[in-house]
């Protein structure tokens, strides 16, 4: 008789209807390459009676998550109702009942994972949480498993299909802002509220989690510097285009041995950049490492399917270890949980980087040379200048500048002073530059 895994899942929402479609649409693949059945003993949600376009069995749905936690028959806990609360407090409960536990719950990861992923190791239990970045891009388990053997020292990722639709719809087809977010919000992929994912908050938990994995560090959510998209116009897509970039919206991490330089904002990245043309709603993440240049694993980033996809891989996973009889064969935070250390966050203004500018100033004669005479007491070069229309109303005309290789404090503080010029119209704008 072939053995089963139980699990209860909670959550039927996007991705929880996608996990019990392709549990149901491929069992018998899975049931194949696992040696076992997957067993959904109970599905958990407040609303048990919408349609989702699947057969479930009515008797299996409750509205009350308690009774997958305490349910002693249970081996493994899916939680995909998102947020901090009471998401943070089932899976604590799951853990200490014994159970694994598998979430995409990137957010609760982020704030939480100093008190989830120790539970789970005190318990001798596997967390499984691939679909927490990238949906179905298997950067998790890259980095846990294919790249054990490697120092990683830089990831950069594009990790928000809605910022990544918005920038290459205004990249693509010449549109501002706001309509490329209303179409993405008609279209599915931003939500009423799109903040976390504009703002670059979304991605902020991600590159999170995976800086954790790559470094063996917990990390602060606060110490994060975390500037999205909303500031980003069709004039900055355009004089990018002219430099011979494009702008993404990026979440970096890199590690130089002393400490971590972890950001996320919009970025320019050369045209020739392997993820330059990564565009729509994909993902991608570059790692570069000790042992090869770099590697760069692109998909697609979020869906019902494709992050089902990668939940049902986690399930199969510790399935695999239940039926070996494997306890943290792999740990479920990359390094073992006595290796863990704490890497001081580098500070914002620490950095060097090249940097687009761009002013708003009166077309007034030796305006240039005072902006340019500000730019050089902060020792900050100049490698090339575009000046965009001539206006003789007494208003703003757009000055494009690209610096040479420049620190982040010098940047901000000559930007502050050029803004209180009496040429300057409105606040400048910088967008790093990355190579």
């Amino acid at each position: 008789m072939m053995p089963k895994i139980k699990i209860g899942i909670i959550g039927l929402g996007t991705i929880g209807s996608g996990v019990v479609k392709i549990l149901e649409t491929n069992r018998d693949v899975i049931k194949k390459r696992l040696g076992a059945e997957i067993e959904v003993v109970k599905i958990a949600d407040l609303d048990i009676t919408t349609d989702r376009g699947m057969k479930v069995d009515q008797s299996i749905l409750t509205t009350n998550a308690l009774e997958l936690v305490n349910d002693s028959e249970i081996d493994i806990i899916v939680e995909l109702i998102g947020g901090y609360e009471p998401a943070r407090t089932l899976i604590l409960e799951s853990i200490n009942n014994g159970k694994h536990v598998i979430t995409a719950n990137k957010a609760l990861l982020a704030k939480h994972g100093d008190e989830v992923f120790p539970a789970a190791n005190h318990k001798q239990l596997s967390i499984g949480f691939e679909a927490s970045v990238g949906g179905a891009i298997p950067i998790i388990r890259s980095i846990k498993e294919s790249f054990v053997a490697n120092k990683i020292n830089n990831i950069e990722g594009i990790v928000n299909g809605t910022a990544n639709y918005i920038l290459s719809k205004m990249s693509d087809e010449h549109c501002s802002f706001d309509l490329a977010l209303q179409e993405a919000q008609e279209k599915g992929f931003a939500e009423a509220d799109p903040t976390f994912d504009i703002e670059g908050i979304d991605s902020a938990h991600k590159i999170a989690i995976l800086t954790r994995l790559a470094y063996g560090t917990p990390i602060n959510f606060d110490d994060i510097n975390i500037q999205g998209i909303s500031g980003i116009t069709s004039d900055d897509i355009e004089c990018a285009r002219e430099f011979g970039y494009r702008i993404k919206l990026l979440a970096i991490s890199k590690f130089n041995g002393e400490s971590v330089d972890i950001r996320v904002h919009p970025a320019m990245i050369p045209q020739s950049h392997p993820m330059a043309n990564v565009n729509g709603v994909f993902n991608a993440v570059r790692l570069c490492d000790d042992l090869m240049e770099e590697n760069v694993l692109v998909g697609h980033g979020a869906g019902s399917l494709p992050t089902g996809s990668a939940v049902v891989a986690d399930i199969v996973q510790i399935a695999r270890d239940i039926l070996s009889g494997s306890k943290n064969r792999v740990s479920s935070q990359s390094f073992q949980n006595n290796e863990m250390k704490s890497i001081p966050i580098m500070n914002i203004k620490e950095i060097h980087s090249e940097y687009f500018l761009r002013f708003s100033v009166l077309d007034n004669a030796g305006v240039l040379s005072r902006i340019s005479g500000i730019l050089g007491s902060y020792s900050i070069g100049i490698l090339s200048v575009i000046q965009k229309g001539r206006n003789h109303q007494g208003k703003g005309v757009p000055l494009i500048m690209m610096t040479h290789r420049s620190n982040e404090k010098d940047i901000q503080s000559a930007l502050r002073e050029i803004d209180g010029l009496d040429v300057t119209c409105e606040k400048s704008n910088f967008i790093r530059v990355e190579k």
